[in-house]
């Protein structure tokens, strides 16, 4: 059965199985975390094939973070400090120089990536407040790389970015 009619009254269970506002801090994160994943979903549908391993990546550690956020003991794929550095290589290797604030869009999968990086701030910023500090690094630097792939994915697509003067 899909539903269990126990949120009903405004409650649901964390990863501890205690019972918590739906409107909590911990439930806010984690609810970002999701649609952010959702988010890397639709990049990667509309993004090349090389770049599906590494959303799907992405996905898993979000889903980590997502149970680390509720509570859960025991979270696997949970992003740790070699991989924020591992991050900030691939966002270097993207070769991407910043030359200023854009207007988001360009191509499809850039706008999508866009998206991404916005929700992924929101879930920074709820991550905060739910107490969770051992996502915000990753948190931090996947908004970066989101911003850096959208800027990678218009250039590879001849799209010109849009600057703001």
């Amino acid at each position: 059965m899909l539903y269990t009619r126990t949120g009903d009254d405004g409650t649901t269970s964390d990863g501890r199985g205690r019972r918590v506002p739906k409107d909590a801090a911990i439930i806010e994160a984690g609810g970002d975390v999701d649609e952010l994943a959702c988010h890397v979903g639709l990049l990667i549908a509309a993004a090349p094939p090389t770049w599906h391993d590494v959303l799907h990546d992405v996905q898993r550690r979000l889903f980590a973070i997502g149970a680390y956020v509720a509570g859960y003991p025991a979270v696997t794929y949970f992003p740790d400090a070699a991989l924020v550095q591992q991050m900030e290589r691939a966002i270097d290797a993207l070769q991407v120089p910043f030359a200023g604030f854009i207007l988001p869009g360009g191509c499809e999968a850039a706008a999508r990536a866009h998206v991404c990086r916005t929700v992924c701030r929101r879930a920074e910023r709820h991550a905060l407040s739910a107490g969770a500090t051992a996502a915000l690094p990753y948190l931090n630097r996947l908004s970066d790389y989101f911003f850096a792939m959208a800027l990678r994915l218009n250039a590879d697509a001849g799209q010109p970015e849009t600057y703001i003067p």
